[in-house]
């Protein structure tokens, strides 16, 4: 291994742990809470964890955080597989914090035995109040010093379902006192009396989310457990756990920055108040940042990837631009997505010198980057359909698009010249009349000149009809995790998301495949398998152009 520096401290770390003997094997895990599906935020985890296990021959577990059964479901357990598939992630094996309910409740006993974890009967609302604030010390449970023995027999009663849900829980006694909150006697286990999808009635407690956490992690043998800095202040409440109950394993949690992307939220609790709000039509809505909102509108899992890589791994909290996602996923698509011509908003173009209603074929390439490319048919004749936007009546001097009198290219065709532009009893353009140069065919003239402004288009004979999907920011600020502090309604973007119907595209597409297509100046959109009649969701926009 070298001493070559990268953007990921923990890669370093790692790499010097290794050099220094203090480890033979690397491993990682992937603690996801079944609670809701995962999301961008996640991808940063599973790439950091997945991927430093493979640089270093080590292992990655994936591990269900399934210590709260009222949460959880079967629905995001399998929402997860599939994300980690989708990603092509293959965990070394797959566990379940409820795999170690049994020695997480051993451990709390080896707690209690040495006087460190003690049953208290406070309210959870003195347990707050007692806890005392960064400037004020904490006061002790009138239950701190409640004798050894009694406190094992109340806690084999409140896994045995004996008390009520809030009659009780164990908590560590560590330091009232500590100017660290999280070790002012926190709560280890609290009376859930709910069954649990996997052990179902057995247990009437459940274990907190930092004691299971380091009890796994050491089970397990993780070497280095890997988490957000939001985490960094409960390290020390990690390691006391792993000290005195003496685990031969003691893994090392680091504390990373968590990714924050502009106008995108990264909270499972509020992603699942906007399905719940039916503010969008569920976890996969493609404006939602999630894995399989992602998967469906066509991003491929190697530009996520890429994506994390590119940002790196810091200890300093930044907001990312979503431009740097969208660049990585064009970058993706543009080496794989065949090329195909759609237009969104209609309006026929006529070339009045175009003689007979015969239907020529225009031949494209599929790839214009790649020299071995396919071709395809384009069929092309008297009568078209160009983008409404590529006409205007009073043109600017710089305009390139049609207006009386300028010349422009029809795409892999020929040259064009608006001569007519007609409109309804409400002024709004309805076609165009052009004339062509036949002579002009792949944009190639005797005279060799050359025209400014290129547009796409379909014939209006042999186009197909079909639905698109586009899709905006689903907030209008760029900030929504501190705007919506207040009503969630108020910061929705209306253009979040356009149906538009009858959109014009090649027959080429009356049965498209199960990719991504560029339509040429349009973006990138996924074909959609699930319906009858062609459907596509754009996956992103094309760079921006002066055309």
């Amino acid at each position: 291994m070298d001493d070559m520096q990268t953007n990921n401290f923990i890669d370093n770390i790692i790499s010097c742990d290794l050099k220094n003997k203090k480890h033979d094997t690397i491993f990682t895990r992937f603690p996801p809470e079944p609670n809701g599906f995962l999301h961008l935020g996640h991808i940063k985890s599973i790439v950091l964890n997945f991927s430093l296990a493979d640089k270093y021959q080590g292992l990655c577990n994936l591990r269900f955080d399934d210590t709260n059964p009222q949460k959880e479901e079967q629905k995001y357990i399998d929402g997860i597989l599939r994300d980690l598939k989708y990603l092509g992630f293959k965990p070394n094996k797959i566990c379940h914090s409820s795999d170690y309910f049994d020695k997480l409740y051993d451990s709390a006993h080896i707690l209690i035995a040495k006087n460190l974890a003690f049953v208290d009967e406070q309210t959870p609302e003195q347990i707050k109040e007692n806890r005392g604030t960064l400037t004020k010390p904490g006061v002790d449970s009138p239950y701190r010093n409640r004798p050894i023995k009694e406190n094992k027999e109340l806690f084999n009663k409140m896994k045995n379902g004996d008390f009520a849900n809030g009659k009780m829980v164990l908590r560590a006694k560590i330091d009232m006192a500590s100017p660290n909150l999280n070790l002012r006697d926190p709560v280890i286990y609290r009376i859930l009396n709910v069954a649990h999808q996997r052990t179902g009635d057995k247990w009437h407690i459940y274990p907190m989310y930092d004691y299971t956490h380091c009890v796994s992690d050491a089970i397990e043998s993780i070497t280095h457990s890997l988490c957000t800095l939001e985490f960094e202040d409960h390290r020390p409440l990690y390691n006391w756990f792993l000290k005195k109950l003496e685990f031969e394993n003691k893994p090392r949690q680091i504390e990373f920055a968590a990714l924050n992307l502009e106008r995108t939220i990264l909270s499972k609790r509020k992603l699942k108040q906007l399905v719940d709000e039916k503010i969008v039509s569920g976890w996969d809505d493609p404006r939602m940042p999630t894995i399989a909102a992602l998967e469906k509108k066509g991003v491929p899992p190697h530009a996520l990837i890429n994506f994390c890589q590119m940002i790196g791994v810091t200890k300093k909290d930044s907001v990312i631009e979503y431009s740097a996602l969208d660049g990585c996923i064009r970058d993706e698509l543009n080496k794989k997505s065949p090329r195909a011509m759609a237009v969104i908003n209609p309006i026929k173009l006529t070339i009045s010198n175009y003689l007979g209603n015969d239907i020529e074929i225009i031949r494209a390439k599929n790839y214009p980057q790649n020299e071995t490319t396919t071709l395809r048919d384009i069929p092309f004749g008297r009568e078209l359909y160009i983008e409404a936007c590529d006409v205007m009546e009073n043109a600017p001097a710089k305009y390139r698009r049609f207006t009386i009198g300028r010349e422009v290219r029809l795409k892999y065709a020929y040259y064009a010249t608006c001569t007519d532009i007609i409109k309804n009893d409400e002024g709004t353009i309805t076609e165009i009349i052009c004339t062509y140069d036949k002579k002009s065919k792949g944009g190639k003239t005797d005279d060799k000149r050359k025209v400014k402004g290129t547009i796409h288009w379909v014939s209006a004979k042999k186009s197909i009809d079909a639905t698109l999907y586009l899709y905006e920011h689903l907030f209008n600020v760029v900030n929504p995790s501190i705007s919506l502090q207040n009503n969630i309604k108020d910061y929705i973007n209306p253009k979040s998301l356009q149906t538009i119907k009858n959109c014009k595209l090649e027959p080429n597409l009356s049965n498209p495949e199960n990719i991504v297509y560029q339509f040429e100046r349009l973006g990138y959109f996924y074909a959609d398998q699930s319906t009858k009649t062609p459907s596509f969701h754009r996956t992103t926009t094309l760079r921006k152009s002066s055309d």
